[in-house]
């Protein structure tokens, strides 16, 4: 890598020089810099609006086809990132989850996934037509969340379904577990299948020496990660990034160009720019201060009476190879406190918003941003929560995470077919044609195409009645479900499932 030319912004250089040679515009957007819109550009400023422009004008690119300054700063991602290949997103990862999947699989074809994957890869199934053999994760029970999946049970997987057209992995998972990519990618490589990572939650880690690998480090052929939620740029701002000899780039490009929009944000492309500029430059040392706030924070919390944080105690487990520490993962159970509770009481009472909740956990993510202040802010609020309610005896929640759903129909030829609509409490046995999840984290309870089980409506309905908003089904509440409409579509389907 060449420092010098990492020191570059191409796009962001060139939307500054348009703004400053007072180009007169007439071409969309019609706001023209802001004067269209000034109660918001009053807001936020100027700046942001001036550079928010349309494609292919004179002296910037265009997204879908780039050959000037957008193509320029991907040439530098790639090299900044390790790959061969960079692609600037500004669908988020989702798009590029979806990308991938499009590009090394179609209908009938069988893809290995981790069974906690996000939702998205259930849309890429969709529209590929895919099918997916799932993977179990291993369980933390204590946490009461799911982890990394082993070398080993890819290596059953592959062996079991040969024909299987590349593994998909997490890396990290949310909650920052982080599989043995290395040893699953050299098993995968065994095999000539192509390994591709959601990397939603890994932008950060190629950065600093103490973090788990990266796509890229441990040899993957795909990833696609999220540079706006760790390493600083814009929300919606992500990068599909390639470096394979499986792996077709025109194809990837191809892939991405289906949903892509043709008229992207210049203000989130810009920022992709700079964040990269950023990372490897200042990168690590940021990443330092960031991790030695969280280990500090999480040597505090876990002095603290009922709560426990996961941290590097778990690397070595089965689920977990390495920990990413910016992850803070805080289980308040033994407060009798679910964390939906507590991320009410972290908002209304204290003023802070954490990533998630679930059951168990509240999910802290400390970030480049951060600072004594916050992280303090942060320690004072758990342990006021823990003073009021004391440790009890007897854990408030014992539902278990659902496990091992039956997949009878593709998720495309579900998502398709003829549906009818039944209540939640009274779809045991039912096809669901619908995904239904709390987000985030993202990850589906149940999946279009499998099987409603008892455990799965006993764990949604827990999820509600601790305040959770599910989503993924038309009804808004989730009390109601569309499933497959009759028996003869899964005939149907049993017909002529090699092609669907």
């Amino acid at each position: 890598m060449k420092l010098e030319e990492q020191q570059e912004t191409p796009l962001f250089a060139a939307l500054k020089k348009y703004v400053e040679d007072e180009t007169i515009s007439f071409h969309v957007p019609g706001h023209r810099g802001g004067k269209g819109i000034p109660e918001f550009r009053n807001f936020v400023g100027n700046n942001v609006l001036s550079i928010d422009v349309t494609a292919g004008i004179l002296g910037l690119d265009t997204v879908c086809n780039p050959v000037g300054v957008i193509r320029e700063s991907e040439v530098l991602a790639a090299d900044a990132f390790g790959a061969d290949y960079a692609h600037f997103l500004v669908n988020g990862t989702t798009s590029g989850i979806q990308a991938m999947i499009l590009s090394v699989a179609g209908p009938g074809d069988e893809i290995i996934i981790p069974r906690n994957a996000h939702r998205s890869v259930v849309g890429g199934l969709i529209l590929s037509g895919a099918k997916p053999v799932y993977i179990k994760p291993v369980i933390d029970d204590y946490m009461g969340i799911a982890m990394g999946i082993t070398p080993e049970s890819v290596r059953r997987a592959l062996v079991e379904h040969p024909n299987a057209k590349a593994v998909f992995v997490i890396n990290p998972t949310y909650y920052g577990a982080a599989s043995n990519l290395k040893g699953i990618v050299e098993i995968a490589h065994s095999f000539e299948k192509p390994v591709i990572v959601d990397e939603a939650h890994g932008a950060h880690l190629g950065f600093h020496p103490d973090l788990p690998l990266s796509a890229m480090e441990a040899g993957a052929d795909m990833s696609a990660a999220s540079i706006h939620k760790l390493a600083g740029s814009m929300t919606q701002s992500s990068i599909l990034l390639v470096k394979s000899v499986l792996i077709d780039d025109r194809k990837v490009k191809s892939a991405m160009n289906l949903s892509q929009t043709t008229s992207p944000s210049f203000p989130l492309l810009a920022s992709l720019d700079v964040a990269r500029k950023q990372m490897v430059l200042n990168g690590r040392q940021m990443l330092d201060r960031t991790m030695k706030l969280c280990e500090k924070v999480r040597k505090q919390l876990n002095n603290i009476n009922g709560i426990y944080v996961m941290g590097h105690d778990v690397e070595g487990n089965e689920g977990c190879f390495a920990y990413d520490p910016t992850k803070l993962a805080i289980n308040v159970k033994e407060l009798g406190l679910s964390g939906f509770e507590t991320e009410n009481i972290l908002k209304y009472k204290h003023h802070i918003q954490i990533e998630l909740s679930d059951l168990y956990n509240v999910l802290a993510v400390g970030a480049i941003g951060d600072n004594e202040q916050s992280i303090n802010a942060l320690l004072a609020a758990i342990k006021d929560i823990a003073e009021k309610h004391g440790r009890k005896n007897v854990v408030k929640i014992a539902c278990e995470l659902p496990e091992n759903q039956e997949m009878v129909v593709s998720p495309r030829f579900a998502f398709y077919s003829e549906k009818k609509i039944v209540p939640l409490e009274e779809a045991e046995g039912e096809i669901s044609t619908e995904m239904l999840m709390a987000y985030p984290p993202g990850i589906p309870i149940i999946c279009p195409g499998e099987r409603i089980t008892r455990e799965v409506i006993d764990y949604a309905k827990a999820l509600i009645s601790e305040g959770c908003h599910l989503q993924g089904t038309e009804d808004p509440d989730a009390l109601s479900i569309k499933v497959l409409a009759d028996r003869e579509s899964i005939n149907y389907y049993e017909r002529i499932k090699e092609v669907v």
